[in-house]
């Protein structure tokens, strides 16, 4: 179907999006896409399947259209290489699930580190949890994606998804592109060690929409002013000088990453500039100030985005993905014997 690589991403749209998910993954993924869709093919698809493992409510549909508004208001480049799909409108997704089903083991399955985290001191865990990182190969696997940009939390799937298709082939027949190893897809990232924004309260964990504490996160939706007291109200330390130690000092550092990635500057550029002063609140005034700026900016580009471009790109990279997709399903059932 296709001689150009693939580049295959997907966000979860439970919720809401905070500031740290925008700047750590979706806005490095933007920048990805646009320096590589001349010469690639870009699948940006929304996992509702996998969205509904947690939660089933009438919010899908809007929180859908909403992750899809982000990635043009950061900036993405639209073109013939680029493809929104939602998961659930391509069926393939769901029978190559089925078949690696069964090409996987249950001993895989239970060693899946998120699947521990989530049923630890569970009596009842729905299976759609167990099951999820083979959906998530058949995601890669039908696109011969060979770079899957996620965070470290999903490099384990990513192995279990080379695993399966080395297993296939090896049994079946040469047919599925096996994706790069996760060193490999750090350094096609260049993310370095990746993008954490911090909890603005406690800075020695990631910023997190699942935290119930309101000055923790900046989220999205927030009103810029809202935004720009929760910088001010941050928590810092007793130091007294302001460099860029995410170890001695994450709050600090913390507020030096905001600051270059919200006005798209190079760290060390905001470092050098800070270097040598120790007035932080100097510092939280600007943080502040950039970040009610850059909502400021972003809501008003989000705002002018409608529904309907959103479903016309829809249906545009739907009937693309239905047809990549099953051109790979066909090969897989012949090899499984099921045609």
């Amino acid at each position: 179907m296709t001689t150009s690589p693939t580049i295959l991403t997907g966000m979860r749209v439970n919720s809401e999006m905070t500031l740290g998910n925008f700047l750590g993954a979706l806005l490095p993924m933007v920048r990805l896409a646009n320096t590589h869709s001349s010469d690639s093919h870009v699948n940006i698809f929304v996992p509702d399947l996998h969205s509904i493992i947690d939660t089933v409510d009438g919010e899908l549909r809007q929180n859908l259209v909403k992750s899809l508004k982000y990635y043009l208001a950061a900036g993405l480049e639209i073109n013939q290489n680029v493809h929104f799909y939602r998961q659930s409108r391509v069926p393939a997704h769901s029978e190559l699930c089925w078949i690696l089903n069964c090409v996987a083991t249950m001993g895989e399955l239970n060693r899946m580190t998120q699947y521990k985290d989530k049923s630890e001191g569970k009596e009842s865990v729905g299976v759609g949890i167990f099951d999820y990182p083979v959906l998530m190969a058949a995601d890669i696997l039908l696109y011969d994606a060979v770079y899957i940009p996620v965070g470290e939390d999903q490099f384990q799937h990513i192995e279990l998804t080379r695993r399966l298709a080395e297993r296939f082939n090896h049994r079946f027949g040469e047919t599925f592109v096996i994706p790069a190893k996760p060193e490999d897809q750090i350094k096609f990232m260049q993310v370095g060690d990746g993008i954490r924004i911090r909890d603005l309260q406690n800075p020695e964990k990631k910023m997190s929409k699942s935290n119930h504490a309101e000055n923790s996160k900046i989220m999205l939706s927030d009103a810029p002013s809202v935004a720009a007291k929760k910088i001010m109200s941050a928590t810092t330390d007793s130091v007294g000088k302001i460099q860029y130690d995410m170890f001695n000092q994450p709050g600090i550092s913390n507020l030096l990453q905001i600051e270059a990635l919200v006005n798209n500057m190079p760290l060390q550029d905001v470092i050098s500039t800070w270097s040598g002063e120790a007035r932080y609140g100097d510092l939280k005034q600007k943080v502040a100030s950039s970040v009610q700026t850059f909502l400021e900016n972003f809501q008003s580009h989000l705002a002018e985005i409608s529904d309907e471009q959103i479903f016309d790109l829809l249906a545009t990279g739907e009937t693309y993905a239905n047809k990549v997709a099953n051109i790979k399903l066909h090969a897989v059932q012949t090899a499984f014997h099921l045609r």
